[in-house]
């Protein structure tokens, strides 16, 4: 008997005696929680805008104005490291003129800084006191979460939970049990939420920071046995 021949009767056995498993059977569920909290941290974007008739006036009094509201934010109890400048132009204006060539009337200075604001509740103060030293430009303020990620394991805890139990009421009605987990994964994080709150007020400047959404998805896995 030639060697082929002889590997291919080891061949046949080996398939003929081997174990035949059954199709693994699972249930896949979505499992999802929400947690709700509070922003801790505000971020402003604030600045000053000056009008003159030539650049370097323009420039200069824009300086001075921008010098008294960094230190007004400064005062307020603001660290250097959270206050960065984010935009800075110089830019000539105009008269529209339909009928020529339009009139150069002046110039506009813009200083523009980021603020972070970790203690949230001194945001009114900060305003007031920016606003009162001659901040003359907002262009935008964000709240938001610290510490998103820790206060996220709540919600993933939650939505494993929520998991299971959709799965058990799925094998119930399938007539079968709950076996072990055969796989997880979470989708990416979802934008938090706001949902609003009674505002702050402090002097002239009213706040409302609202409280945040945090949402935990997470796709699971489970082993079905009879």
């Amino acid at each position: 008997m030639s060697i082929w021949r002889v590997l291919l009767v080891l061949l046949g056995a080996a398939l003929t005696f081997a174990p035949v498993h059954a199709a693994e059977k699972t249930v896949t569920v979505t499992g999802e929680a929400t947690v709700g909290v509070a922003p801790d941290t505000a971020i402003i974007r604030i600045g000053v805008s000056s009008q003159e008739k030539t650049a370097r006036e323009a420039g200069e009094a824009n300086a001075r104005q921008m010098t008294s509201v960094l230190a007004a934010i400064k005062a307020s109890g603001i660290a250097e490291r959270d206050i960065q400048t984010s935009r800075l132009s110089l830019q000539p204006q105009y008269d529209p003129n339909k009928g020529g060539t339009p009139r150069l009337t002046g110039f506009q200075a813009n200083n523009q800084v980021t603020v972070r604001i970790r203690d949230i509740d001194s945001l009114p103060t900060v305003l007031d006191r920016a606003i009162g030293a001659g901040a003359n430009e907002m262009s935008g303020i964000e709240f938001v979460v610290s510490e998103q990620s820790k206060l996220l394991d709540q919600a993933r805890d939650d939505a494993i939970v929520d998991a299971r139990r959709k799965a058990e009421l799925y094998a119930k009605a399938a007539g079968a049990k709950l076996g072990h987990v055969v796989s997880i994964s979470e989708e990416g994080p979802a934008p938090p939420q706001p949902r609003p709150m009674q505002a702050m007020r402090a002097g002239a400047v009213p706040v409302a920071p609202g409280e945040q959404t945090l949402r935990a998805i997470v796709s699971v896995s489970y082993e079905l046995t009879p």
